[in-house]
This record gives C-alpha cells, sequence and structure tokens, in this order.
C-alpha cells in the first residue's frame, strides 16, 4: 500500500469493512504492506473479520502480514543458499523455517537463523554422530545425482558439527578425500569409455572402406560375371551392405576377405550343389555374416525347444471384462505343467493367486523376486522372464496387445515364439489379431480363435461431468503424475475420499490403494491409464479428465483402442449392472466417447513383429567379430542384422542398452555376458540411473559389494509434501534395480536382506502418505471459501468456477521399465 496515503484516506466510510479494517491495523502498527501485498491482505482480512466488525486485532493482522510475507521469505533464502552452493538446504527446509517466523517485520539474518535452526534440528533427527549425518547428507544428494566439492563438504561439515555443538570438523578430510578418489575413478572409467568406442568405430570404419562394388566379385573369386550373379541370387555370396539409390535401386557392396575365402567353394557349387556354405570368417566379417550368426532374421528358429514341439496356438480375444483369462486359466490349472505369463508384476502374481486358489502349486518369477515352491510344475511370471528351455503342457500369455509397444513388444515376441508349450492360450484384445496370425505363420503353428464379448453393457455417459459430479465408485483417469495429485488435492477440498494409482508406484502400494477404492474406504479412484492391466477394480464409472496424452514423443489424442481399454474398467462384472465412460466437460464431450467406443479394431499396418538380440545371440556376433566391446557388438547389430525392409521381422528401439554398453566400455573386470545383463537392468535415466549404474558396475568389477540403496530421511507421513513423495518413488525404483541385479549377481549384491526391508520400509511409508486424507487442509478451505462469501457475491448454482480441467502440459513420460 502506499504509504504516502493519510490515515483519512485509509479509513474513509465508504472503503469496504475489510480495508476500512486494514487501513486501521496499518495506522495502529506502522506497518504498510507493499501494494502487491495490499491486495492479498484485503482478503485475508475479509475472512478474519467477524459479523459487522471493521477492525482486526493487532495480533491477527501481523499473523496476517506474515502470511502474505512468507512466499517472499522463502525465495529469498532458496536465492541465497543456491549463490553459496548449499545444495543440501532444500525446498521443504525453507518453508518450515519461514513457517516459524511470526515477525512481519524480520530481516535477513532473523530468516537465516530460522533456517540454521531447522537444519539443526534435521541434522540430528538423521543420525547419532555428526559423520553419520554427513555421510547421510552425501548420500542422498549423490542419489538425487548431486555431487559436492571438496570445498562444499567441509562447509557442510562444520554446519552439522555446530548442530551437534561440536567444534572440531576433522572428520571431513576423509570424506573429502573418497569424494576426489571417486571423481577420478568417474575420469577414468569415462576416459577409457571414450578410448575403445574409438576404436571400435575406427575398427568399423576401416571394415567399411576396405568393401568393394560387384564389379570386383568376379576378381576376387575368379569367377566370371554371369556365375558371380548366379551365386548372388542364390544367396551364396554375403552382401556386406546394401545402400538405397535415388531410383529406386540399392548399391550391394561386399567384403573382399570374406570372398577370397570362398574359393575352395567354387568347385562344390559349379557342381550344381545348392547348399548354401557358410563362410570361415576373420578379424573382418562381413555384415551379411553377422546377420546369420544374430540369425534374428530368421528369429523363429532361435527357439530350438520350442520348435522341437508340436504346438497348438488358441487365441482368445475381447475387449476389457469379457472373461478372456477365465477359460485360460482353468485350463492351466487342469494341465499337468504350465506357465503363466503377465505384462505385469503385480499381475504375475494374481496369476499365482488364482492358481493357489484352485488348489494348484505354484512358484513365482519376476525380474526382482522369486517364489519357490517346493515341487510345483506351474510358473507365473512376467513376459521376460519365459523360461525358454522347460516345456510345459500348458502355457498363458496376457495382454498381446503389447507386441505393437516400442519398449516391450518385442518380449512378447519373444515369449510368444519361444514360449516351450504344447497348447499355448494367448489373450489380448481385439487389435492383435492379425499380428497373431503372422506369428502363427511364422512359427508354422496352428491358430483357433476365440472372441468373446463384454459381460456387462459399457455406454457412454450422456453429460459431460464437473469435478462435484463425481460420485463413489468413479475412477477419474489423467495422464501424469502431476495430474493425479493435483486432481487428489482437488477432491480433498470438495470433500471426498481420494485413492491414487499411477506408474511410479510399486506393485504393493498400487494394490493397497486398490484394496482401500473396492472396499469403500475412498469414494473415487484418480489413476493414470496404469489401472489398464493387472488390477481387479469395482468401478462404476470411468471419468477421463483429458482425451490427449504425452507418449514420450509428442502430445497425441487418445486412439479408440485406448478409450476402450481404459474405459472398458467400468462396470466390473458381478458388481455393477453395465459400465459407464464419461469426460468432464473441459477435455471432450459424451458424443466422442460414444464415437471412439463404437468404433472397430484399427487397422494393422504393420505386421513385422519387434524382436531384439539375447545373449546368446550377442556372444555370437562377438565371437564372429572377434570382440569384448559390447558396444561393438551392438553397433554391428543395429547396422547389419536387419534391413529395414526385411519382410518378416523389425529392430526393437535399443537406444538405452546402447547407451549403457557405451557407458560400461570404460568398465574393466565384466565379462560380455555381464555387460549385457547390466544393459537389460530396468533404470530410470531421468533419474541419474545410467551413472548410478556405472558405478554400481565399477564397484561389482572391482570385487566391492554394492550396497543397497537406503530410503533416506523420511518425515512424518502427515508433514510429507510432493517431493518427499516423489524422492520416495524414485528411491523404490532404484531398489528394483538393485533387486533386479542382484538375482543376477548376487555375489556382488549380497545384501539383499537388507533391499526388502528398505522396500517395504518405503512402500510402507508411501501407503501412509497417500492414506492422509488431508482433512484438516480440507476443511481449511472449504472453511476459506465460505468466510470469503461473506464479502463476495456467491456464484451461481451450478458454475464449476474451479480451474479447467482438460489437456494437460508438460506431460512427462514414465521411465521404462521391461522387467
Amino acid at each position: 500500500m502506499d504509504s504516502s496515503r493519510s490515515s483519512s484516506d485509509r479509513a474513509s466510510p465508504d472503503q469496504a469493512p475489510a480495508e476500512q479494517a486494514l487501513a486501521s491495523a496499518i495506522e495502529a502498527t506502522g506497518l504498510s504492506p507493499s501494494l502487491k501485498e495490499e491486495a492479498r491482505l484485503v482478503k485475508l482480512v475479509a475472512r478474519s473479520l467477524l459479523p459487522g466488525a471493521s477492525t482486526i486485532p493487532v495480533a491477527e493482522y501481523e499473523r496476517l502480514l506474515c502470511e502474505v510475507r512468507r512466499k517472499d521469505w522463502a525465495a529469498a533464502l532458496m536465492n541465497q543458499s543456491r549463490r553459496a552452493g548449499e545444495l543440501w538446504i532444500s525446498k521443504a527446509d525453507i518453508q518450515e523455517a519461514v513457517s516459524h517466523v511470526h515477525d512481519p517485520s524480520a530481516e535477513a539474518s532473523d530468516l537465516r537463523a530460522a533456517l540454521d535452526e531447522r537444519l539443526a534440528l534435521r541434522f540430528r533427527d538423521m543420525g547419532h554422530t555428526p559423520r553419520d549425518v554427513l555421510e547421510a547428507v552425501q548420500a542422498d544428494l549423490t542419489d538425487a545425482g548431486q555431487f559436492l566439492s571438496g570445498g562444499q563438504i567441509d562447509r557442510l561439515a562444520q554446519v552439522i558439527a555446530a548442530s551437534f555443538g561440536v567444534e572440531d570438523t576433522g572428520f571431513e578430510a576423509e570424506l573429502i578425500a573418497q569424494e576426489k578418489a571417486r571423481k577420478a575413478e568417474e575420469e577414468r572409467i569415462e576416459a577409457r569409455a571414450e578410448a575403445r568406442r574409438r576404436r571400435e568405430n575406427e575398427r568399423l570404419r576401416a571394415w567399411e572402406e576396405s568393401l568393394v562394388g560387384f564389379d570386383r566379385v568376379p576378381a576376387l573369386l575368379h569367377c566370371s560375371p554371369r556365375e558371380a550373379l548366379r551365386w548372388m541370387a542364390e544367396n551364396r555370396l554375403p552382401v556386406a551392405r546394401r545402400t538405397p539409390q535415388p531410383d529406386g535401386t540399392e548399391l550391394f557392396e561386399f567384403d573382399p576377405e570374406v570372398l577370397r575365402r570362398l574359393r575352395p567353394q567354387l568347385v562344390e557349387w559349379r557342381g550344381g550343389s545348392r547348399e548354401t556354405a557358410v563362410p570361415q570368417t576373420g578379424r573382418k566379417v562381413g555384415n551379411a555374416v553377422i546377420a546369420r550368426v544374430a540369425a534374428l532374421d530368421r528369429y523363429v528358429a532361435h527357439f530350438k525347444t520350442a520348435r522341437a514341439l508340436k504346438r497348438r496356438i488358441t487365441l482368445v480375444t475381447g475387449p476389457t471384462n469379457s472373461g478372456k483369462s477365465y477359460t485360460a486359466l482353468n485350463a492351466l490349472a487342469n494341465a499337468e505343467s504350465g506357465l503363466a505369463l503377465a505384462p505385469l508384476r503385480l499381475l504375475a502374481h494374481e496369476f499365482r493367486e488364482s492358481l493357489l486358489s484352485r488348489g494348484v502349486p505354484a512358484s513365482l518369477a519376476t525380474g526382482e523376486e522369486r517364489i519357490v515352491f517346493p515341487g510345483a510344475r506351474h510358473l507365473a511370471a512376467t513376459v521376460e522372464m519365459c523360461p525358454f528351455h522347460n516345456p510345459v503342457e500348458v502355457a498363458l500369455i496376457d495382454e498381446a496387445q503389447m507386441l505393437m509397444d516400442p519398449d516391450r513388444g518385442a518380449a512378447w515376441t519373444a515369449a510368444i515364439m519361444g514360449v516351450p508349450a504344447r497348447h499355448l492360450y494367448i489373450l489380448g484384445a481385439p487389435d492383435c489379431i492379425p499380428l497373431i496370425r503372422r506369428i502363427a505363420e511364422l512359427c508354422d503353428d496352428p491358430l483357433d480363435e476365440i472372441s468373446l464379448e463384454r459381460k456387462s453393457p459399457l455406454r457412454a455417459a450422456g453429460a459431460p461431468l464437473r469435478l462435484r459430479d463425481l460420485e463413489a465408485g468413479d475412477a477419474l483417469i489423467a495422464f501424469s503424475r502431476r495430474e493425479v495429485l493435483d486432481l487428489r488435492a482437488e477432491l480433498l477440498t470438495l470433500g471426498k475420499r481420494v485413492a491414487v494409482v499411477y506408474g511410479a508406484l510399486s506393485p504393493e502400494v498400487r494394490r493397497a490403494e486398490a484394496a482401500r477404492f473396492n472396499n469403500g474406504e475412498a469414494d473415487i479412484l484418480v489413476a493414470t491409464d496404469a489401472i489398464g492391466m493387472g488390477l481387479n477394480l469395482s468401478i462404476r464409472r470411468v471419468v477421463f479428465s483429458a482425451l490427449r496424452k504425452f507418449d514420450g514423443k509428442q502430445t497425441r489424442d487418445l486412439t479408440a483402442q485406448e478409450i476402450k481399454q481404459i474405459g472398458g474398467r467400468a462396470g466390473r462384472y458381478g458388481h455393477h449392472e453395465n459400465g459407464i465412460v464419461a469426460v468432464l466437460g473441459e477435455a471432450g464431450t459424451p458424443a466422442h466417447i460414444r464415437k471412439m467406443l463404437a468404433a472397430p479394431p484399427e487397422p494393422v499396418t504393420e505386421l513385422r513383429p519387434l524382436v531384439q538380440p539375447d545373449a546368446d545371440i550377442v556372444r555370437a556376433v562377438a565371437e564372429e567379430i572377434e570382440t569384448d566391446s559390447l558396444y561393438g557388438v551392438l553397433v554391428r547389430i543395429k547396422r547389419a542384422v536387419l534391413r529395414a525392409d526385411d519382410p518378416n521381422y523389425r529392430l526393437a528401439d535399443m537406444e538405452q542398452a546402447f547407451e549403457i554398453a557405451s557407458a560400461l566400455e570404460g568398465v574393466e573386470g565384466l565379462g560380455l555376458t555381464q555387460r549385457w545383463t547390466y544393459a537389460m537392468c530396468p533404470i530410470d535415466e531421468r533419474d541419474n540411473g545410467i551413472a548410478r549404474l556405472i558405478h554400481w558396475a565399477s564397484d561389482h568389477a572391482a570385487g566391492r559389494n554394492v550396497p543397497p540403496p537406503g530410503t533416506g530421511r523420511l518425515v512424518q507421513p502427515a508433514q510429507a509434501g510432493r517431493e518427499e513423495l516423489e524422492r520416495a518413488e524414485k528411491r523404490h525404483k532404484r531398489l528394483v534395480a538393485w533387486r533386479w541385479l542382484s538375482l543376477r549377481f548376487a555375489d556382488a549384491y549380497p545384501d539383499r536382506e537388507m533391499a526388502e526391508r528398505n522396500t517395504t520400509t518405503l512402500n510402507d511409508w508411501i501407503e501412509a502418505v497417500l492414506r492422509q486424507q488431508s482433512r484438516e487442509r480440507g476443511h481449511q478451505k472449504r472453511g476459506g471459501r465460505q468466510n470469503d462469501n461473506r464479502s463476495r457475491t456467491r456464484a451461481p448454482a451450478g458454475d464449476d468456477t474451479r480451474r479447467p480441467v482438460g489437456p494437460r502440459k508438460g506431460m512427462k513420460k514414465q521411465g521404462k521399465s521391461r522387467r
């Protein structure tokens, strides 16, 4: 407020009561707000005024002024701490500090004193000694991808020591030395990786420069051009590289060393035998030779156990809630041996429980856990854990439409082609039918098809909805973690009890949240499309908050299949007579939902299944090109194995594996297969995942045990904000990766018991945070609105004045999870 205005101006009779009360408080205290602060203060004073009053107590005015100024105080402290390089000070620390400042005229020194007091309390709560606390703070920062310099460690050590009343801070010298050693090792690893990558690239370039055109082939083979053409048509001459030309033709190039080694076979070829002999190889190996070794263009033959069986495939398709799994599970339970493959760890658990409930002993295998039931001849597993060498009588593979997923589709291709079962049940949405037919044709397996209809009707709602219209049994769908939590907060202010499900939550927490919704502890479920698989939910109505999503590359409209798959979760058979699919008014129209639900399956234009190499293929290619470099092997596979126009298969996206392999080049002491295992580890690249993985691999290679990630400091669930929740979710993901590696490298990752304890602790804490219904906050917000309405015109009935809920900005793709 402009302090030049007189007190008579401030208190003129025609001013609103709130403005009069504010003017009186300013005159009584001498504390003048800025123009920006004044607008907010008027609203807060209006809420605090009793009916008929025109003044507020001085203490209440000072409290409100502090509330208004805390945002600027927090920003000033954050800027100060970042300029000073105090990375250990979090936003939560600063917000907690300014919440305890009650003097509206507080100076910068007062704010810093409050922050230092807050830090001292936190540090004393983190450990028993300054050394323990310093190591814990460093670990948290490292987990977040932040590393302290020697000077920063020294400063942090002094602050922690002061918190404990200790003056001697000599203990940080050892930690500074450790930090220097860590950085030096990282630099050595990167330097070695760069040198090895350069060597492999130079080697590949030298080979490519040695290639010759077809005009040189007769001279190298000592044959006529006619013979060379015939032998190339008979696929006897390996083409090293095919380069498309502008006129639509291809330029063929050949490896001269490979051609020279073919000369002894010319007599046999001229004798009329049409069987192609694989040429002997040396260091220079043609791409066609590598393609033969990798056999990705003959991928179906890679699964010898499955090919030795007389398999029969039954494809069961239908929409969600059509009972696809019931028949297959019964057949599986009645078989002497069987296998159930699921897309998610959570669904693998459900398959195992279904078998156990039918009296069938079953074990479990997922990327990060094993449950062995002695004597069991049935196994429930995630798709990536398919055992390719153990024949069973019946197998079940669920969610076959995942064949088209760019990240995980290759795992479904391998499972369907390679599962060693005499009778294979494949379950999926109708969209997968053309691709399953093609795979069955490639496998030469007979195929039966069963098409099921939905058990309970599914229809579009008659009108768009508002948030306040949501009722018990509704599931509200968003497409990012941030939007799920935003919508949850808004529903809480409306007095709703809310459960949430999104991809970053562990299967255990997702199941707990689903149980809260199913048993009535929560009225509404707010979820991402993670509800589409692996959860039995008693949903009456699915409500879309948006009809667009970010798919990792672009923000696009939802497809008809996505709307059917998600919307089909409504109306669970036996619980609801029908299912209803609705949309919030700002996001779309019921007519669009109705059109999508009635749309036929989208035509599948790409019938080539996705494939990728496995450990056996990687080893075979490495032997052929005589290298122990995983980077070199993957570069050659990308260049050589599958042409873009291969008629049968497509090479899957292997970018993350390639990046890990590239970084691993600098780690000495790991074998090729061990490197490939690390390249397949499920990590989150956005959480410094590759750097952390290389650090673990370096310890492994050096013979050092890799300790499991910790839980970090977990505040009381009622005090946890989104920052703390996200940090805990990231730590859980790191534990998933650590446990995945522990099952494959038990000697290097031995403390599995601690990892399980930390995982359980985080799951319990995250679940407790999500269970907090924030009723006090909700009541305060509703009470504030009611008080505010005393000085405002009430909105017309039915007019939702809340912010629009429609297509969101800033949606981000969840981290891959391939295991």
